[in-house]
């Protein structure tokens, strides 16, 4: 089987991680176990499953051509039982998740991992799924977590091993038609133009900053995770009396939640208004298995110095349509495109600066995850209880946001620095109740 070229942007996330610093995203899944045997029952499910499910046995090794690149292909020694850890009784999920968080993923084998984590009381049990950025963005990994958790999604999928591939030559290149040269200059052109209007926009973004030495920090690697469930239909109350959208409703509840958080940890929230980036799915929804990252984002300035949960909503509300109009390959936000006119070696030689620059531009990443079409989601005869996207976390950044929405519940999944964050906890509980204060503001 030909090898698949790694896209610009799946190379970006490859290179820019270091030993310290790993750049994998996660989703913690809570389940109420049916039996004592629960977590061992779900660990060989999920082993069984992941041999069947396409991209899974892939791995990422470096090309000849282009200079600087690599490629997925199958791992000829794939064996799911490497990827799946049933790990001992623990107490905390996700003090646990935390921990594994920190662990970089084995490059040399498919960048993927499935830990099951056995509850101390006996009565529940957590699968953390981990997929390397250059693997997957957040719907790809949704998708896989969902396929390993509901059975009916590999049902009829061929074995691994048999996922046809776009075909290439065998250095991993596809080479241009001569024909479409034309073409091809002219959108290089095109690509030249919009790099420098978003540069300029990032530029732009980096000299206004009114963040908070909260949400910045040097890199140590430490993790910390938690997570805060709100009622939808509380959301959805909020939304039909306020207006705007449920996305709009979330990012108000982060606002306000960061302004609680900082408030009492005596930081203060006076004039913060951090940029919050929202990655944009680009992917084809007549695709939905393509594999790597098809995104871009939206750069969010967070109301956080505004008193009043309303006027927060109504903010970004504002910003949020004012994004939506301009459209996700403008504005510093798109930064995510500038990987298509960098080169390979750019890429290779130049991650560590690329790493190191994300908090110019930006303070938090908010990244809303659906779990699209999930709902009474089981494994080993167990329910799922609780579902918490863990977003990467970026050099010299404190904090990343998830949000997913199953069932009835808004799960925000929060992972940040341990050592800058050490109190993960109080944040997770001011978005509870900022998402009460919302409801009442609103008469509901």
């Amino acid at each position: 089987m030909a090898p698949e070229l790694l896209a610009p942007l799946d190379l970006a996330f490859w290179n820019i991680e270091s030993a310290g610093h790993p750049l994998h995203m996660g989703g913690l899944f809570v389940f109420d176990a049916d039996t004592p045997d629960a977590a061992q029952r779900a660990a060989a499910l999920l082993a069984a499953r992941a041999a069947r499910i396409p991209g899974l046995n892939t791995r990422i090794r470096p090309v000849w051509l282009p200079v600087g690149g690599a490629a997925r292909h199958v791992a000829p020694d794939y064996d799911p039982l490497d990827h799946v850890h049933l790990a001992a009784p623990v107490r905390d999920f996700r003090v646990a998740a935390g921990a594994l968080m920190q662990q970089p993923l084995e490059r040399g084998r498919p960048p993927w991992a499935a830990h099951v984590l056995p509850g101390a009381d006996g009565t529940s049990f957590a699968v953390l799924f981990t997929f390397h950025h250059a693997h997957a963005d957040g719907m790809r990994a949704a998708s896989y977590a969902l396929s390993l958790l509901d059975p009916a999604a590999v049902d009829g999928a061929p074995a691994s091993a048999d996922v046809p591939r776009a075909q290439r030559n065998g250095f991993g290149l596809r080479l241009p038609d001569p024909r479409k040269l034309p073409g091809l200059v002219r959108d290089a052109v095109t690509d030249a133009g919009r790099a420098l209007s978003i540069g300029s926009a990032m530029a732009r973004a980096a000299l206004n900053v009114h963040s908070s030495p909260a949400l910045a920090s040097r890199s140590t690697g430490a993790r910390r995770a938690d997570g805060a469930i709100v009622d939808l239909r509380d959301v959805n109350r909020v939304r039909e009396a306020a207006g705007g959208t449920v996305n709009d409703v979330l990012l108000a509840v982060v606002a306000g939640g960061l302004r609680r958080w900082l408030d009492k940890r005596g930081d203060g929230s006076d004039g913060v208004r951090p940029r919050a980036l929202v990655p944009v799915s680009l992917r084809d929804p007549s695709d939905p298995g393509a594999s790597g990252n098809r995104l871009s984002g939206y750069l969010t300035r967070l109301p956080v110095s505004e008193a009043e949960p309303l006027t927060r909503l109504r903010a970004v509300r504002e910003v949020m349509e004012r994004n939506k109009q301009a459209g996700p390959a403008t504005g510093p936000g798109a930064a995510a495109l500038l990987a298509d006119v960098i080169p390979p070696l750019g890429h290779r030689f130049g991650g560590g600066l690329i790493a190191r620059s994300g908090g110019l531009f930006y303070d938090l990443l908010i990244s809303s995850v659906p779990l699209r079409g999930a709902h009474g989601l089981t494994l080993a005869d167990s329910p799922v209880r609780e579902a918490y996207p863990l977003a990467p976390l970026a050099p010299g950044q404190s904090l990343a946001v998830g949000i997913t929405t199953y069932e009835d519940r808004v799960c925000y999944g929060l992972l940040a620095d341990a050592v800058a964050v050490p109190d993960l906890d109080v944040l997770a509980r001011s978005l509870v109740e900022e998402a009460a204060e919302l409801v009442a503001a609103c008469g509901s």
